[in-house]
């Protein structure tokens, strides 16, 4: 966040609750993917409710880097043309990723299968701190050359090759890592296959099987064959749960809240964070996608959100990879839980836009939590709430919501150091938390 103005905002305690329905913004993790997969078509693809942030907005100025055209028409809405599977252009300089970590990640899969070519991604400062080893790694093993800083840091640079297919097994559950291998399979002879020790975000399949790629799924592996071209025609980006998740964990922990959230992606490797919640206590209301369900188009419902009661849990590793952006506010709900809330096997924390278990503890407990962070994750000791105070983002938009939502429910109020953080992934935050407390 360079070069910013760093904002204070302050969040009082609300009396009377969050009342009202909200359509939250577009999902993420799906912008992103829709963005690359068109720019890896060859003919136009139009993307509907497209996320208009910053994360987003870096991914948009990739694929045009690399030589496809984006049309902005309504707000929202685009039609990208494509370049085709493996005719990416070399820019004349670095590829700016912002701070985009999803992109830093997957574009490299795409990438790094054009021979003869190669490309150099950068990003901001808090980037550069981020590792791509664990892309580098498996790119490497299937015959591409990664130039990284220090061996596994931005800037880097990929070095196209003829890729061999391999079967990779995933050291640790990731959506971003199984999606570069992904991608970067699907120009190889004989396929590639991905393994993954846990279920995690499965986006990329539904959008590969949806554009015409050969691709099988089972027993927690992910084939992708050979393909010349894929073919998309219309994509409608739903909204997105970890934004949601805000405006959720609010109405949960604010006395007398009632709220709707209309059109929210629920597709199930997103909703781990729901169903964490309903473990604690907390009554959810809305048609969510069945486990293990795998479908071309992603499921849409709308959430009932009520205040309630909570009990402390255990989030065991298995389920971290479905809920990896939300356990920041599992930490925030353990503070007003009854008894002891423990998350474990969570170490993916520790490399995100900040180290996400650090800033948590530390800014929780600024505030009157009674948290210990550990190696893979933390524990929390309900303490009947929060007190209130001062909460830093680190630049870091999840920590800024996430210091909104505590100063809602807190007794004294909460200033958050570095709002502006939010615009990361959701610039209307502020006005639309206002719309539900207006009401």
């Amino acid at each position: 966040m360079s070069g910013t103005v760093t904002q204070v905002a302050r969040f009082d305690p609300l009396d009377g609750g969050l009342r009202g329905s909200l359509r939250v913004p577009p999902d993420k993790s799906i912008s992103h993917r829709s963005a690359l997969l068109a720019a890896m078509t060859s003919e136009p693809v139009v993307v509907r409710n497209y996320l208009d942030a910053a994360d987003t907005n870096s991914t948009l100025a990739a694929v045009e880097a690399v030589g496809a055209l984006v049309e902005r028409r309504a707000p929202g809405e685009l039609v990208i043309r494509g370049t085709g599977l493996r005719n990416a252009q070399e820019p004349a300089g670095p590829i700016d990723v912002g701070n985009a970590g999803t992109l830093m990640r997957l574009l490299p899969g795409w990438l790094a299968a054009q021979p003869g070519r190669s490309w150099t991604l950068d990003g901001d400062a808090s980037i550069r701190r981020r590792p791509v080893d664990r892309v580098a790694e498996p790119l490497r093993r299937m015959g591409a050359r990664i130039e990284a800083t220090d061996e596994r840091f931005p800037p880097f640079t990929i070095h196209g090759a003829d890729l061999q297919g391999i079967e990779y097994v995933l050291p640790v559950a990731s959506a971003q890592v199984k999606s570069c291998v992904l991608l970067a399979g699907l120009t190889t002879a004989d396929g590639t296959t991905v393994v993954e020790p846990a279920p995690s975000r499965d986006h990329t399949e539904r959008m590969l099987a949806r554009a015409g790629a050969p691709i099988e799924r089972g027993d927690g592996r992910v084939t992708v064959r050979h393909t010349d071209e894929l073919e998309l025609e219309r994509i409608d980006v739903p909204g997105d749960l970890s934004s949601a998740a805000f405006f959720v964990a609010a109405a949960v922990l604010v006395p007398g809240s009632r709220i709707v959230l209309q059109d929210v992606n629920v597709n199930w490797t997103r909703t781990g964070f729901l169903r964490i919640l309903e473990r604690m206590g907390a009554i959810v209301l809305g048609d969510l996608e069945e486990h293990g369900a795998f479908a071309a188009v992603e499921p849409v419902t709308e959430l009932d959100v009520a205040h309630g009661p909570l009990r402390g849990t255990t989030v065991e590793a298995e389920e971290v990879p479905l809920a990896i952006d939300e356990l920041p506010l599992v930490a925030l709900l353990g503070c007003f839980a009854e008894g002891e809330t423990v998350v474990r096997g969570a170490q993916e924390l520790r490399v995100k836009e900040s180290d996400r278990i650090a800033t948590v503890v530390d800014g929780l407990n600024a505030l009157g939590g009674d948290l210990e962070a550990t190696e893979d994750g933390f524990v929390v000791n309900g303490s009947g709430g929060l007190r209130g105070g001062r909460i830093a983002s680190h630049g870091d938009h999840r920590l800024a919501m996430l210091g909104a939502v505590a100063g809602l429910a807190s007794r004294e109020g909460v200033e958050v150091e570095g709002m502006e953080a939010a615009a990361v992934s959701y610039p209307g935050f502020t006005a639309d938390l206002a719309t539900l407390l207006s009401r």
